[in-house]
């Protein structure tokens, strides 16, 4: 008798120690989570006017308002003009709202039995002198004439007609999302050979229209650049502009050239585009070359800078090149998917040698976003019309830093990754629910094997199973869901940069595409593997418990089949192995774990890129559907036990209606959480608006994070059995019996 006893206090203890050790773990981590979130830099809000987007403490403002409010108009007002068509035709035109620095096309058309029938017959520039926007005179376009046409006259044009040849040129290449890969072919030759044209920099009406012209050419549909026969075009195009950069200052919206004469006593020259924080969050750009100047500048405030190193004292000039995009730089290696900043500078010295050039760029993308994962400084090399490091090496501070020991187009190819945002309230819902949950599923689990000599009706390897199955999911998933990596996104880091020199030419390797996978975690992708087995074994373990109620309930009269329990255990244990091997298999490769694996946390992909749900990644495919057939399953069973036995009518009865009442429910309620039917509120949450969505989710979280508890309070603390045993460990709560006589007086009050 004494052993029993102290085998029953071990119990206790056992209950005791590994319930407060579950409880630590979950403490522990709650800790660490909010040590993380208050560690986040916090940026002020701001108030943006006129539809503006509050970013990163700044306003991001739509194309028609600048400044720091976008409170700055940054259009030109719908117009109408008067202009002379020809010596007899007077017409008037009119024009919608135009952007600064943009051109706009007229409403009036060129008639349609002309070459450019119904083709805006004029545009006009608006342009900014200050703080107001104003219009120029609009350039009329000769209807007769198409860029098939002035492609054939350029060549052998007279100086004269150069310039209504460029005029030409750029109206008909102002609708750039029209223009088509022949149309870029053809405008891009007729610009290449106005630009060779001898003095053609004297003429600043052409020059301005061709620049304009290959402007307008950047801002095309990219799918309009991709194609092979156009690179041989855009390489001869680029090659052109850097030498007629070395007589011209032109600036246009995608592209502008700098030129200057370089002293005897320059040593040094520097390029750089500010950006002019006049006007606002990242908007005009402010071109400008210094002599003997000893170093880049530091800052955020230059888009792009480049110092070339003189080496002797002849009489030279110098011309830089300022490209907004990489279109006319199309590359076969680089993938690019994004719409950041793709900025691409050239610098070229005419009489003189340079003993090397340092580039600097500061690229422009979204920061609550995205996360700068590598870049590499690169050159556009023409005998291979690609991309490459030759030459050059790489650093990195505040500033992406670029040196070469040449001169050429140079640029910064960036790798991005994902920033990934969390729901904060959720994650602390989850870790005390499922927390009490482990408490519950221990103890249900101790008093199942303890007490199974002692029950007459004994469940106990299904309900263990299914316990068993669900605390190990709930230990993983409070120790091990949260990816590593996640806790470093919240900045981009420069602790690799600081560990090197300045300039690193072993790092500085050529990138593949612009979005990048985080740094591999192959034990994140562990924990989700096991996640996702446990879960499924889970859920499966619900359905057999299912099939085992339906045999018990409905078949009374009939005994079990033959191995019931070796079968259930096969099927329990073996299918969703199977389901996870399969899924491995046919998404997981090495370096691409995301194939498989969310980054946030380390559970099952489901998002793509754009991060919309995709039926292509496995949490469709591999858990919600075999999920979904387990529901269906468990409810369609649950309903035909809750007609046929629970709720069933019966005129037997012996007990109060009131307490029978209770006890149907008490048993409804049983039979969900054991099935674990509230998990189809997570479908319900998929399905939902944006609004009833965040119910759901509180909804989902508290009923299934706190499963567990749920079953040991219906399945455990209810049991005679357990009130019996936890009555003789500690005679506290146990209750005294009553005497005979007291008994016979209860018994006739209730009656009464």
């Amino acid at each position: 008798m004494p052993s029993l006893h102290w085998g029953r206090v071990l119990v206790g203890i056992t209950c005791c120690v590994v319930t407060v050790t579950l409880w630590a773990l979950c403490i522990w981590q709650l800790v660490l989570r909010f040590k993380t979130d208050t560690t986040d830099s916090v940026v002020p809000p701001c108030i943006c006017l006129n539809s503006g987007i509050c970013r990163d403490g700044a306003c991001v403002c739509p194309e028609e308002w600048v400044g720091s409010l976008c409170e700055i108009v940054n259009f030109c007002e719908a117009s109408t003009c008067t202009v002379n068509i020809s010596e007899s035709v007077i017409k008037n035109l009119t024009f919608e709202r135009i952007i600064v620095g943009k051109y706009g096309n007229s409403k009036e058309k060129c008639k349609p039995d002309t070459v450019n029938g119904n083709t805006s017959i004029a545009i006009r520039m608006c342009s900014r002198e200050g703080r107001t926007p104003t219009l120029e005179p609009p350039k009329i376009l000769n209807c007769d004439e198409n860029l098939d046409s002035l492609a054939s006259q350029v060549e052998t044009a007279d100086p004269s007609n150069i310039s209504a040849i460029a005029s030409n040129t750029q109206i008909l290449t102002s609708m750039p999302d029209q223009l088509t890969t022949e149309n870029i072919t053809v405008a891009a030759n007729i610009a290449m050979q106005i630009l060779k044209k001898p003095n053609i920099s004297e003429d600043s009406q052409a020059s301005v229209a061709v620049m304009a012209t290959v402007s307008q050419l950047l801002d095309a549909n990219e799918t309009a650049f991709n194609h092979s026969n156009l690179i041989n075009v855009t390489s001869s195009l680029t090659q052109t502009m850097e030498k007629f950069s070395l007589t011209s200052n032109i600036s246009q919206p995608n592209v502008a050239i700098q030129s200057a004469p370089l002293k005897l006593s320059s040593s040094t020259i520097l390029f750089s585009a500010q950006r002019d924080t006049a006007l606002g969050y990242h908007q005009s750009t402010k071109l400008e070359i210094q002599e003997n100047t000893p170093e880049l500048i530091g800052g955020l405030s230059s888009e792009v800078q480049i110092l070339l190193n003189i080496t002797n004292n002849n009489n030279g000039r110098v011309g830089f090149v300022l490209y907004q995009n990489d279109k006319l730089f199309p590359s076969r290696i680089y993938q690019s998917h994004g719409s950041f900043s793709k900025q691409i500078v050239s610098g070229n010295i005419d009489g003189r040698t340079t003993s090397g050039v340092e580039i600097a760029f500061s690229p422009k993308y979204n920061t609550s976003e995205l996360q700068l994962r590598d870049h590499a400084c690169v050159f556009w090399d023409y005998t291979v019309n690609d991309w490459s490091t030759a030459g050059c090496a790489k650093g990195r501070d505040e500033l992406l830093r670029c040196r070469c020991n040449h001169t050429t187009n140079f640029a910064v190819l960036m790798a991005f990754q994902i920033k990934y945002k969390y729901a904060k309230p959720l994650e602390y819902i989850s870790y005390i629910g499922v927390g009490l949950s482990m408490a519950g599923l221990v103890i249900t689990i101790l008093f199942q094997i303890f007490t199974r000599k002692t029950r007459k009706f004994s469940v106990t390897w299904m309900l263990v199973s299914l316990c068993f199955s669900m605390l190990i999911f709930n230990t993983i998933f409070i120790s091990g869901i949260e990816n590593q990596n996640a806790r470093n996104h919240s900045s981009d880091t420069t602790a690799y940069y600081q560990q090197h020199p300045p300039y690193d030419t072993t790092s500085n390797t050529l990138l593949r595409s612009d979005m990048v996978d985080p740094p591999a975690d192959s034990w994140c992708t562990a924990m989700a593997v096991l996640l996702h087995y446990f879960l499924l074994a889970t859920f499966m373990w619900t359905a057999l418990n299912s099939a085992h109620l339906y045999l018990l309930l409905l078949r009374a009269m009939k005994p079990l089949p033959e191995h019931f329990l070796v079968t259930a255990s096969v099927i329990g244990w073996g299918i969703p192995a199977v389901v996870v091997a399969i899924t491995l298999g046919a998404t997981y490769r090495e370096g691409k774990a995301l194939h498989y694996r969310q980054e946030e946390f380390c559970w099952l992909a489901a998002l793509d890129q754009k991060q919309n749900f995709s039926v292509q990644k496995p949490m469709l495919w591999s858990f919600l559907l075999p999920v979904a057939l387990i529901l269906l399953f468990n409810i369609i069973i649950f309903i035909k036990i809750s007609v046929s036995v629970i709720w069933k009518k019966n005129k037997n009865l012996t007990r109060n209606k009131k307490d029978s009442f209770m006890k149907k429910v008490i048993g409804t309620v049983a039979i969900v959480v054991v099935l674990g039917i509230t998990w189809t509120i997570g479908y319900l949450r998929l399905i939902s608006q944006e609004e009833k969505s965040l119910v759901f989710s509180y909804l989902f979280c508290i009923l299934n994070a706190t499963q567990g508890l749920q079953i040991c309070i219906l399945y455990t603390f209810r049991s005679p059995v357990f009130k019996k045993k936890v009555s003789e460990v500690f005679p506290v709560f146990s209750v005294q019996e009553l005497p005979l006589y007291l008994r016979s007086k209860t018994y006739y009050i209730s009656k009464s």
